[in-house]
């Protein structure tokens, strides 16, 4: 099989942001199961390569999609703006793990030297990584009780504190 050298060039990802209240517009499940919240993001990765001087370029989109209104706050159950604040941080942990995904496939990407085979390494590199971070949200569901364990809630708030002051810094270089 021939080696072709193909250089990535990644697409300028979103900016990282905040969860307010205003990003929860779909309707609670009445079946919560005693969820008070439920945050839905999406990644979509697309690539698409060039020729260019004698190399291939591999340009990716991996996009990152709070979805609204598959998103929700069930509103009648929040009793204080203290308790909202806590609900809202812990759904930002959901957020945070789909952006330290989206952020870690673009630099896995940007770092890959791909064979002919470019099509199926691209997508195995999405897929391991995908699978990942899917544990490791079931992980943050699972440790931190839906937030009810508020140490290990807190554990949590450091780690992703510590991997998005990393995600900076790294993607200063891209």
């Amino acid at each position: 099989m021939a080696v072709l050298c193909l250089k990535t060039k990644a697409a300028t990802a979103q900016p990282y942001r905040i969860l307010t209240q205003a990003d929860f517009l779909g309707t609670p499940r009445p079946d919560g199961r005693g969820v008070v919240a439920y945050t839905n993001c999406t990644l979509n990765f697309s690539y698409h390569s060039n020729h260019v001087n004698g190399e291939y370029l591999l340009h990716a989109s991996v996009r990152l999609t709070m979805n609204n209104y598959k998103s929700w706050l069930d509103r009648s159950r929040i009793i204080n703006s203290e308790q909202l604040s806590e609900i809202l941080k812990h759904e930002q942990g959901h957020y945070n793990i789909a952006y330290l995904e989206q952020q870690e496939v673009l630099r896995t990407l940007s770092r890959t030297r791909f064979t002919a085979n470019y099509r199926q390494e691209a997508m195995d590199i999405f897929d391991r990584i995908d699978a990942r971070y899917k544990q490791l949200n079931q992980d943050y569901e699972e440790d931190t009780q839906n937030m009810v364990n508020r140490q290990q809630q807190h554990s949590w708030d450091v780690y992703f504190a510590k991997r998005l002051q990393y995600i900076s810094r790294e993607n200063a270089s891209l």
